[in-house]
């Protein structure tokens, strides 16, 4: 992974600051684009997963009006900046994230073949990819227990995760 820059831990802070005073979770961030296109991402949330449009907007005019006063926050000129939830099928990238959707179905990618931790079953030891209902997840990695087999992956051999939506019986698409 890219080491990131040292300004975009300032703007975290600042977006943590601005999403907290409003209620919210600053959930991840991200910087993206070159030139005229580039664009700072803020994903927010809340414990009950209501983020309302209102919450953006609020998070959104609250960062705008920090991050406009201060031209050295952000280097490079000007930017578009976007306020929305991290969506159905949201990336999962640090330890309470996974922690907050224990019990749903997740995707996981990983660096190396799950041998490399210790899984010995045939099915699974050669394999990069789970897809499958996460069983827990500490300060340490994630667990999966699939037809008796447990899997724990530590969150450094992740390469990418996200949940799963599904639908349910009955459920509109």
């Amino acid at each position: 992974m890219s080491q990131t820059p040292s300004w975009m831990d300032k703007v975290e802070k600042i977006a943590n600051e601005v999403a907290d005073r409003e209620g919210c979770l600053l959930y991840d961030i991200e910087f993206v684009g070159v030139g005229k296109g580039r664009t700072l991402r803020v994903f927010i949330d809340k414990e009950d997963g209501n983020v309302s449009l209102d919450d953006c907007s609020n998070v959104s005019k609250g960062l705008n009006a920090i991050l406009d006063t201060d031209e050295d926050i952000i280097p490079g000129g000007a930017y578009n900046l976007e306020v929305s939830t991290p969506g159905l099928d949201r990336h999962l990238n640090k330890p309470w994230h996974f922690q907050k959707v224990v019990g749903k179905k997740v995707y996981i990618k990983t660096s190396k073949a799950l041998e490399s931790v210790g899984v010995t079953d045939k099915k699974w030891k050669a394999t990069k990819t789970v897809e499958q209902v996460l069983e827990s997840a500490d300060n340490e990695g994630v667990r999966f227990v699939v037809d008796n087999v447990e899997i724990k992956i530590p969150y450094a051999l992740i390469d990418k995760a996200k949940l799963v939506f599904e639908f349910t019986k009955g459920q509109k698409k």
